[in-house]
């Protein structure tokens, strides 16, 4: 568990400044939107997961800045013999520019209010 937690921070501080920084940003404005919103690693990256259901992640692929909303698999109905995949949707964050606030939380919102209603 340790070594999870000091592996998930190494992803944040293993890129130089900006995006570092807005990593971190990002991270504690994910956090702060709700107290059920968890941190973890999944797939190598950051994942916010609200009451064990993933909600978003942060990842960094050829210096663009990802933040990615993710709809859960369990949200869409079983159908037999139809293997299910998380849908999401992904916005590019520019490290240099003001984070867009207003879209961020209106997203992550909009993902814990869809999780309540299960």
């Amino acid at each position: 568990m340790a070594s999870e937690i000091a592996e998930l921070d190494n992803y944040y501080l293993k890129h130089p400044e900006p995006i570092q920084g807005c990593l971190l940003a990002l991270k504690s404005i994910i956090l702060a939107a709700d107290k059920e919103i968890s941190h973890e690693r999944i797939y190598q990256i950051p994942f916010f997961c609200y009451k064990g259901k993933k909600l978003c992640f942060l990842w960094v692929n050829r210096k663009k800045l990802l933040l990615g909303f993710v709809e859960d698999k369990s949200l869409f109905p079983k159908i037999p013999g139809v293997r299910s995949k998380d849908q999401f949707s992904t916005m590019i964050i520019d490290p240099n520019a003001d984070l867009p606030l207003e879209i961020i939380l209106k997203n992550l919102q909009d993902g814990i209010a869809k999780y309540d209603r299960l």
